[in-house]
């Protein structure tokens, strides 16, 4: 066994599948084994009020193939809008060739296949279990001058509620399924009988139990929330990103796995970052403003460090295939601080659940040069780097931020599409940091989630899925894939478990 004679046994047999983690593919993972009759206990890390892991912190964003707006209309939720609503389609050949594009082709092609193909089906079967979906308007679309809608960037779909609403619906499922929910369980070992995976050594308030089960499946996210394996396996610096979500992701069942002889599977050396409000008090792991401190309207303005620089293409892709790398350049510039700069014709385009919330981190001024000492740039920097991206804009071209328009900045760095001069007063600068979403290493597993050993031979009674899979994702991210990947992968190993 890999654990050790104090552990207290709970029973010989507690459940018949175990799942370790209380986020969105745990929860998927407890459903689908549920269904087909299975007793299922799901423990959660975290309190009752700290639960749902990563995916609490979500905007509940679940990137899905589709053949248009006439596909989705019969399980997301009624809107008034939906009449005047262009929703283009989505196919898998597109959604399997954003992944190899973001990731630079190190996406596993086998787990590639599977989620696009069952990212809809899925969704659909946790509709049909009482979780609610709706077309994000406030995130995907920009009304048009004739009242209409235009969806872009493959991303179309996420949960009534956003995180808070996702978990809510899986907790409330799960309790008509009859899973046992175990809040403040946290397991740290798992036990190995003849090289068989028979239960989990689990920490509790009154001491450590051990619990057994025929099957166990692991989705207790990454290691993003220690800061000491950030700095190993990330790098220097590292250590000083900020955790937008759970602070429970500390890659204890990761160690945990390994110790029983699973693999490393994915890029241990990427993860997801984004652009995160630098300077708000309890900027980590809020429960009150989840993904609201995310600031991802950056590709109609302009990005500065604290030099005044410039130093990315803020208009390179669309939002979703862009805004997982960029926390990295951010961690990168000096004092891992920059700042997001737009003026008065802009901020009304700006997203509202972002940047009107409360106590945000803005400076406001009707000159670019009193902006400037208010951030703490050198006025003359600031505004040549402004001049400089203002002169060099192709006027001839229309900004449409609907589209990949076109409309570029021919300075250095160049901006891709939707150039908009800085020239309106008042002027804004949102201050940003590196916010660390979940880290893209993890346990190699088969496209079922039975994880794998050296030998590449299955664990019997092991499975992974969520966070905890590695090889879908590296140095990038298409925005919605994670959620989907959850679902997918979860209810997968949940059919099996």
């Amino acid at each position: 066994m890999s654990i050790g004679n104090e552990a207290r046994t709970e029973s010989l047999a507690s459940a018949d599948v175990i799942v370790v983690g209380g986020g969105n593919a745990g929860f998927t993972a407890a459903h689908a084994a549920a269904v087909r009759g299975r007793k299922v206990i799901l423990l959660e890390k975290g309190s009752e009020d700290m639960g749902g892991g990563n995916s609490f912190y979500t905007a509940g964003a679940t990137r899905i193939a589709h053949s248009g707006l006439a596909d989705l209309l019969d399980w997301v939720e009624p809107d008034e809008r939906h009449d005047r609503t262009e929703v283009p389609p989505y196919s898998a050949d597109e959604y399997a060739a954003d992944l190899a594009k973001v990731t630079e082709g190190r996406n596993d092609p086998d787990l590639t296949k599977v989620l696009v193909e069952e990212s809809q089906p899925t969704l659909r079967w946790l509709n049909s279990l009482g979780l609610k979906y709706r077309l994000m308007y406030e995130r995907q679309a920009y009304e048009r001058t004739d009242g209409s809608f235009l969806f872009w960037g493959g991303l179309h779909v996420g949960n009534v509620g956003g995180g808070e609403g996702l978990i809510a619906d899986h907790t409330r499922v799960a309790a008509e399924l009859g899973i046992e929910v175990r809040y403040g369980h946290a397991a740290k070992s798992l036990v190995l009988e003849n090289g068989r995976v028979t239960g989990v050594a689990v920490e509790t308030a009154d001491g450590e139990v051990r619990l057994s089960a025929e099957s166990v499946i692991l989705t207790a996210g990454g290691f993003e929330s220690d800061p000491e394996w950030r700095r190993e396996h990330l790098g220097e610096g590292w250590e000083n990103a900020k955790v937008r979500g759970t602070p429970y992701n500390t890659g204890d069942m990761i160690a945990a796995a390994l110790e029983v002889g699973a693999t490393k599977g994915g890029d241990w050396r990427t993860c997801h970052s984004v652009q995160w409000d630098a300077f708000t008090p309890t900027n980590e792991s809020n429960r009150e403003l989840t993904n609201r401190l995310t600031r991802q309207s950056y590709p109609l303005g302009i990005i500065v460090n604290a030099e005044g620089r410039r130093f990315l293409d803020e208009g390179a892709d669309f939002r979703n295939y862009t805004y997982a790398k960029y926390g990295k350049e951010i961690l990168k510039q000096p004092g891992s601080v920059a700042y997001q700069i737009f003026d008065a014709t802009l901020r009304p385009m700006l997203r509202t659940e972002e940047y009107d919330m409360p106590g945000i981190s803005v400076e406001v001024a009707d000159t670019l040069e009193e902006l400037a000492t208010k951030i703490g740039i050198d006025p003359e920097k600031l505004s040549k780097t402004v001049s400089d991206f203002n002169n060099s804009i192709d006027r001839n071209v229309t900004f449409d931020p609907n589209v990949k328009d076109g409309r570029a900045a021919a300075t250095e760095p160049v901006k891709s599409n939707w150039a908009a001069p800085i020239e309106t007063g008042p002027f804004y600068a949102y201050g940003v940091t590196c916010g660390i979403t979940f880290t893209f290493g993890g346990i190699k597993a088969d496209t079922h989630g039975r994880v794998l050993g050296a030998d590449g031979k299955h664990i019997e009674g092991l499975f992974v899925a969520g966070e905890m899979l590695g090889g879908l994702f590296s140095t990038n991210y298409p925005g919605g894939s994670g959620l989907a990947a959850g679902c997918v992968f979860g209810r997968r190993a949940g059919t099996l478990a």
